[in-house]
């Protein structure tokens, strides 16, 4: 008996939604966010309340029988008491040509991505100090999500959201990336690739040499045996950065 065919799901690289444009019939897109591997993220008003949201569109061959849309908001429920987490607040299936589409919707976050964060600083990189208090809100909001065995899975300056209150930093991660179940090796990848953040706020290879012995100690070259030994999880990497004694230099 031969099985039947199966239509291979339909092909969207942009959705490119218009300022204006109602969607799910109670939400108004205001603008573009950005977008990624799975799809694209616009800033929404709800019509009935006035509140900014956001809502993400999931390309859908990117969501075959909406798993991605489904492992993502179980896994955004999972960490819903993580304050470094935006809050998921329920999914909408919205048309775009003809083609149904799922999106989630979840709280607007106020700020700006990392990346754009440091390019607009002086000599376009932060001061150690500055690095540092960054470090340390990632470092505390990170230990928070592999407390409830989840990971992100993809920390990098452009899935960062930033915002500078005196001298703290509000951080809200975006775009959690699925490998697989939790393991060690995602843990540890989560944590070099917050030192790696590090390491590029302060200016990256071209200024390593010049840093002060604060910044070394943490980065460490970016050897990754080297910091695994260090900082084998966010909770090390946070009682550091919380007793380390500061040198004349920093």
């Amino acid at each position: 008996m031969i099985a039947p065919m199966t239509k291979p799901p339909i092909r969207i690289d942009s959705f490119d939604l218009k300022p204006g444009r109602k969607i799910a019939g109670k939400y108004v897109i205001d603008c573009k966010l950005g977008s990624g591997w799975e799809g694209e993220v616009y800033k929404v008003i709800e019509t009935r309340t006035g509140i900014w949201r956001t809502a993400k569109l999931f390309y859908p061959h990117r969501n075959i029988g909406d798993k991605a849309v489904t492992y993502y908001a179980k896994q955004l429920n999972r960490l819903s008491k993580c304050l470094i987490v935006i809050h998921y607040i329920h999914s909408e299936t919205i048309r775009v040509r003809g083609v149904p589409i799922t999106c989630l919707i979840s709280e607007y976050v106020e700020g700006e991505l990392l990346c754009d964060f440091v390019a607009r600083q002086p000599r376009k990189r932060l001061r150690p100090f500055e690095a540092l208090h960054l470090t340390y809100a990632l470092s505390r909001g990170l230990e928070d999500i592999h407390r409830v065995k989840e990971y992100h899975g993809d920390l990098h300056a452009a899935n960062v959201m930033v915002r500078r209150h005196g001298i703290l930093f509000d951080i809200k991660l975006v775009d959690f990336y699925h490998w697989g179940a939790p393991t060690a090796a995602h843990i540890k990848d989560d944590v070099i690739n917050l030192i790696r953040l590090l390491y590029d706020s302060v200016g990256g290879q071209k200024h390593y040499k010049s840093q002060p012995p604060e910044i070394k100690e943490i980065c460490r070259g970016l050897r990754r045996d080297l910091i695994s030994k260090s900082f084998p999880t966010a909770r090390h990497l946070r009682e550091h950065l919380e007793n380390f004694t500061w040198s004349s230099r920093a």
